[in-house]
């Protein structure tokens, strides 16, 4: 038991070999259960009675109504459900289409295609992003000495690839046909570019408003940090889409969407009628449990409130900025009530900063453990949930959260020429686990022994 205690606390369990083994086997079953979906099914129906991508028809069915010249019935719920069971056949169950209107934009772009090609074009698209944000982090010039002679180089080119297309919530996310993949370009891909672009950054945050419950944390920190440029261009962004939606969908449907948020407030978050278990924040695990609605409100606005206090700390810091970044991605999440195991697909960029930072100082005690378990949370998080109650997205998210925060601070305790090098924004550089030390420099609370766990070296 003390080997495995030590093992775990020093990240020794976590080879390279074995990270690859787990991934390439995550990665074949996943490819497996979508080929069975796609083999059993009958036309755009699986074998279950339900459309493939199960939560992309109501993207479909919206999208219908709107080359129709019926921008407000997607908010209308038995309207709604009546297009759904139009498309895929009367046995079909309701999917509720909860977007704000400028997400019609895209459903009416989509609904040009046939179901299949659709769901495909999407989930296409929307993953090819996902992959060029997770590069983006992860690729830097490589210092030319150490590069060039780099053994694993070759061997360990495409292993960001692999743990990118592994991670748990791909797999949710592209059986739902759901957003989240386009969610972690936009707010990956912003954060890369937010201090040498701060405009396009800006456009990028922009675009998440059609997922408005993450827009809490964001313009705070980017407040917080002074970052205007990107702030402004994010407003006008928003403005822009609110103006551009109203022109060509008409006033009424801003009226339709309000009217409907009370449905999704009411019946799908505070009632839990879509389940306890898919949803991953603190007021959904207090609801779970049994928590009235008032106090689990008020769990869910401590935990914000906190969050939001230490990402204020965090980006005024001299702290590394791969840990304001993946602090501001776990942050996203954590503080608003509505989000479910699909959405945890933000934790890909958050989980890729976290590796940038460890692999460039160093990682702490338990820190390689506390990493991997949030890499493959989204595994387990909706069934173990299912089947005892036990939450474990949550509680994985604020571990890894406060990890960030005393990562984080142990940077102020280095000397000025360390902090220099890590507050730097530009976090472009080879990312390859080999070679780096598992624990942060004496100083940093940790021991300096190195450790070859794994490679991201795109």
């Amino acid at each position: 038991m003390d080997r495995a205690r030590e093992s775990l606390r020093s990240g020794d369990w976590l080879t390279r070999e074995r990270i690859r083994l787990v991934a390439t086997a995550l990665v074949i079953a996943s490819a497996a259960g979508f080929l069975f979906l796609v083999v059993t099914a009958h036309g755009v129906i699986d074998r279950q009675g339900r459309p493939l991508g199960t939560d992309f028809s109501n993207v479909y069915a919206a999208g219908t109504y709107v080359l129709a010249g019926n921008p407000q019935a997607p908010f209308d719920p038995p309207q709604q459900f009546a297009r759904e069971q139009a498309l895929f056949g009367q046995s079909t169950q309701f999917y509720g289409w909860h977007y704000p209107p400028f997400f019609l934009f895209v459903a009416a772009a989509l609904a040009f295609m046939p179901y299949g090609l659709a769901l495909a074009a999407w989930q296409a698209v929307t993953l090819g992003l996902y992959l060029l944000a997770i590069r983006a982090i992860v690729t830097i010039p490589l210092a030319p000495p150490a590069a060039a002679t780099s053994p694993s180089r070759g061997e360990a080119k495409y292993d960001w690839l692999l743990l990118a297309l592994a991670f748990p919530a791909v797999l949710i996310n592209a059986g739902h046909g759901q957003n989240g993949f386009l969610t972690a370009a936009l707010l990956g891909g912003a954060l890369v570019v937010l201090d040498r672009r701060p405009v396009v950054a800006g456009i990028l945050l922009g675009l998440l408003v059609y997922k408005p419950q993450y827009g809490l944390m964001l313009p705070l920190v980017l407040a917080a940090s002074g970052r205007w440029r990107c702030f402004g261009a994010a407003a006008a962004t928003v403005v822009v889409l609110t103006v551009a939606t109203t022109l060509v969908f008409g006033a009424s449907v801003w009226h339709a969407f309000f009217v409907f948020s009370e449905f999704t407030r009411t019946v799908v978050l505070e009632q839990g009628n879509t389940g306890w278990y898919k949803i991953q924040s603190v007021f959904a695990w207090a609801r779970m449990w049994g928590s009235p609605i008032a106090l689990a409100y008020a769990l869910q606005g401590g935990i914000s409130v906190a969050v939001a206090a230490a990402l204020v700390w965090l980006w005024r810091s001299a702290a590394g900025y791969p840990l304001k970044a993946a602090a501001l991605c776990l942050a996203t999440i954590l503080a608003t009530p509505y989000s479910f195991d699909y959405d945890m697909m933000v934790l890909a960029p958050a989980i890729a900063f976290v590796a940038v930072d460890g692999i460039r100082r160093g990682f702490g005690v338990w820190e390689k453990t506390m990493l991997a378990a949030l890499w493959l949370v989204p595994l387990v998080a909706r069934s173990v949930a299912e089947a005892t109650l036990i939450p474990l997205g949550v509680p994985a998210m604020l571990a890894v959260f406060v990890m960030i925060m005393r990562r984080a601070a142990s940077d102020l305790t280095l000397p000025d020429i360390a902090k220099t090098d890590i507050a730097k924004p530009d976090i472009a550089e080879t990312m390859a686990f080999s070679g780096a030390p598992s624990t942060m420099p004496a100083g940093s609370g940790g021991a300096t022994r190195g450790h070859d766990i794994a490679a991201f070296r795109p």
